[in-house]
């Protein structure tokens, strides 16, 4: 029977990968890839992992199964970084471990579909794995413009896709640091769209995926923070592997918020048995390393601080792209230096794109996203004059 599955088209990311490794060329350039990387190309341990996980050798006495709620130290300890003040929202927040963002999507789509949601409205472009989930759960997945021509973010689409929303609707949209765009919402513009979804009858589900990266820790979850306080209930999907640098630890949660504080034991009961059936539990490793930070004052300010020093990089590579836009002919790049987070989408043809490898050995998605992070002092004045090569 299993010769009756079709051949699938190979991930275009993954062959990305493949074509840049197999460049002997010295001076290639990877910005296609999703992690950060230091000036020196680097993607490393954070210091305040390193020690968490010294501590974890010594002091952990068990590898048995933690249930498919995972670790709920680590879920309560990250909740005040998310939430604020009022972490629980007066009781009505409670969250459960997911193996990495990608899997608190999945089980925010889940459940969202076994309560009745049919419909999920997503902005494009979105990260490419938002419609894969919603295809596979599956939930019609409807389409509005996230961005608009000019390097700014459409508010009259994504206002119009609350307001008409109808009993069975949730709206997916990124907290902040948007996959692939970089344009975020401003304070005021969430504001607006809090205000939309307090009379609307969509469920908000939040994808956080990138916070600390933007502008702070506080700052990259003001949305969160204002959706969350003009609606009755919510889905919010958290990642720590951009912001802990636990890429292949898998390291994410899943965060509900009920009407009322009694509801979520029903709720979280349902989370469990989707969990369940999914990937059973979630693993452990990385999880109680966050733990272990987030519950050590010290530690908790060598990571933010580590934190701090990559937003400040990726910031200083967008104001020396942006800086350089007359060189390029008419690819704005001053857009990129009001972005934020690791991604920018560059208008570039397909044809652009493919010279950008064959003639300068630079490697980026066929949408025209690049992984900022993948610029640092060397390369990055070799990428602007090969992006004005192709743009002349």
């Amino acid at each position: 029977m299993l010769d009756r599955l079709p051949a699938q088209s190979p991930d275009a990311l993954l062959a990305l990968i493949k074509m840049y490794a197999s460049d002997p060329r010295a001076d290639k350039i990877d910005l296609g890839v999703g992690v950060y990387r230091t000036d020196d190309g680097a993607t490393p341990v954070f210091a305040a992992i390193k020690a968490a996980e010294g501590q974890l050798v010594l002091e952990q006495d068990s590898k048995s199964y933690l249930g498919p709620e995972g670790d709920v130290g680590f879920v309560h300890a990250l909740m005040p970084y998310i939430f604020g003040s009022d972490a629980t929202m007066h009781g009505r927040i409670e969250g459960m471990q997911t193996p990495g963002g990608t899997g608190a999507v999945r089980l925010a789509v889940a459940a969202a579909k076994k309560a009745g949601i049919s419909r999920i409205h997503l902005g494009t472009p979105s990260w490419p794995n938002h419609a894969q989930i919603l295809a596979d759960i599956p939930v019609e997945a409807a389409f509005f413009d996230h961005s608009t021509p000019d390097g700014g973010a459409n508010m009259d689409a994504v206002l119009a896709v609350i307001h008409d929303a109808v009993d069975g609707d949730a709206v997916l949209l990124h907290g902040c640091c948007h996959n692939p765009t970089g344009i975020d919402y401003s304070h005021e513009q969430w504001d607006t769209i809090a205000s939309a979804f307090s009379n609307s009858a969509a469920l908000p589900i939040l994808d956080l995926a990138y916070q600390g990266l933007g502008d702070g820790m506080d700052e990259d979850a003001y949305g969160v923070r204002q959706v969350l306080g003009a609606v009755p209930e919510a889905l919010v999907a958290y990642s720590c592997d951009k912001n802990f640098g636990l890429y292949r630890d898998r390291v994410g949660a899943l965060y509900v918020m009920a009407k009322e504080p009694e509801q979520l034991g029903a709720i979280l009961s349902n989370l469990n048995a989707l969990a369940r059936a999914s990937w059973s539990m979630p693993p452990d490793h990385g999880a109680a390393a966050v733990r272990l930070v987030l519950r050590d004052p010290a530690q908790t300010e060598l990571w933010l601080n580590e934190l701090a020093s990559m937003r400040e990089r990726i910031a200083s590579v967008r104001t020396h792209m942006a800086a350089a836009g007359n060189r390029v002919g008419p690819l704005d790049l001053a857009a990129v230096g009001k972005q934020k987070g690791l991604f920018s989408t560059l208008a570039l043809s397909k044809e652009q794109i493919v010279s950008l490898r064959d003639d300068h050995a630079i490697y980026m998605a066929g949408s025209g996203r690049i992984n900022v992070a993948g610029l640092h002092s060397g390369n990055i004045e070799k990428f602007i004059d090969a992006l004005a090569a192709v743009t002349a």
